[in-house]
């Protein structure tokens, strides 16, 4: 006979739904509200710099030759002849409308300068850390396993270069030897110039976008021109993340549970990945997270050696420009990246680990 719960147990399972309920929404109005604030002291920081960094913006859109009467109008018509606090209030407002302000060095708005050259960004950081964690999690699993030997030694080495390596002088030695040197990889840019405008941009991702539409030569070469970039963020990336991966996993390999288990003969495969791996998959979710932010925001120097159109490229010329609102723009997106990345990490860590969920 199948065992049927007793009606207590069934009432008491139905009361406990109201309360979990209530205990899930709070838990959501809480993450709500936090990542509001978050967000809002974010826009604070990003105003708040572009009003005491030592550039007029009303002299970047007329210009230094203008008359007091165009300076005094276009004073105006930026509103920045109104009080600091009804500035920042028409300053979130536009943000929360979509409107960043025009760019002075492009001439279009910059919301729709950040929709183009932000996928950019995207996919070869996507792929920087796919790299990092395919790679660095093995490695640094492989190195606490190993500890002491040759293959530990040269995965702290690699890790080590990761760390002292400038991302620029890495990037012009990788075209140096991969695209001039032995042609194995194209060259700067997100594609030939000949395949631009063949693919209609749908995500702005033109992996995903040309395979969508078909075009393989497209993908391939998309690819040809992502792999060196991608690969050396992916570099920086595995660097970290094996360090941290060895150093959570000769923690775990220290406790008592994994030697009872070795003197039980359960094989040692099972005892790595099971029993010391299983438990830092919470660590691991912050390191990847974190790493995966830093390359979104950190790209710069990169895009900057391989002319990549992305966010980070864009950055250095609107500051070459003084032009602040694609300067703030760009700013405010890579914040705002950076905490939605966070507040992922912290949902999958609640999922994970019930305890935190408490």
């Amino acid at each position: 006979m199948a065992f049927e719960p007793s009606e207590s147990a069934v009432d008491a399972r139905r009361s406990a739904l109201p309360g979990q309920f209530l205990g899930g929404l709070a838990a959501l109005l809480r993450f709500a509200l936090v990542t509001a604030g978050t967000f809002l002291g974010l826009l604070a920081i990003t105003f708040f710099i572009g009003r005491v960094v030592p550039i007029d913006p009303v002299l970047a859109v007329v210009g230094d030759r203008a008359s007091n009467e165009v300076y005094e109008a276009a004073r105006q018509a930026m509103g920045l002849d109104r009080p600091l606090i009804v500035q920042f209030f028409a300053y979130v407002r536009d943000v929360f409308t979509g409107n960043l302000g025009m760019s002075i060095s492009t001439g279009r708005p910059v919301a729709e300068d950040l929709g183009r050259v932000f996928p950019a960004t995207l996919e070869m950081a996507t792929i920087g850390i796919l790299i990092g964690v395919l790679l660095g999690v093995p490695m640094g699993v492989l190195a606490a396993t190993r500890q002491g030997s040759w293959v530990d030694q040269l995965i702290r080495v690699l890790g080590l270069l990761g760390y002292s390596v400038p991302a620029f002088w890495l990037g012009l030695v990788g075209l140096a030897v991969f695209y001039a040197g032995l042609g194995w990889v194209a060259g700067p840019g997100r594609i030939d110039i000949f395949y631009e405008g063949i693919v209609e941009p749908v995500s702005g991702l033109y992996l995903v976008d040309s395979l969508v539409a078909g075009e393989w030569d497209i993908f391939w070469n998309a690819l040809d021109h992502l792999l060196l970039p991608a690969s050396i963020l992916g570099f920086f990336s595995l660097a970290y993340i094996a360090r941290m991966t060895r150093s959570f996993m000769l923690d775990q390999l220290g406790h008592e549970y994994v030697t009872t288990a070795r003197v039980k003969g359960v094989p040692e495969r099972r005892v790595i990945w099971r029993h010391a791996f299983y438990p830092i998959r919470i660590q691991l979710i912050t390191v990847i997270g974190l790493s995966y932010a830093a390359l979104l925001e950190g790209s710069v120097m990169i895009e900057t050696v391989f002319s990549w159109p992305g966010i980070g490229n864009y950055l250095t010329n609107a500051l070459l420009t003084a032009d602040m609102n694609a300067v703030l723009g760009a700013t405010l997106v890579i914040g705002a990246v950076f905490i939605l990345i966070n507040k992922i990490s912290d949902v999958l860590y609640s999922i994970l680990d019930p305890r935190a969920r408490r």
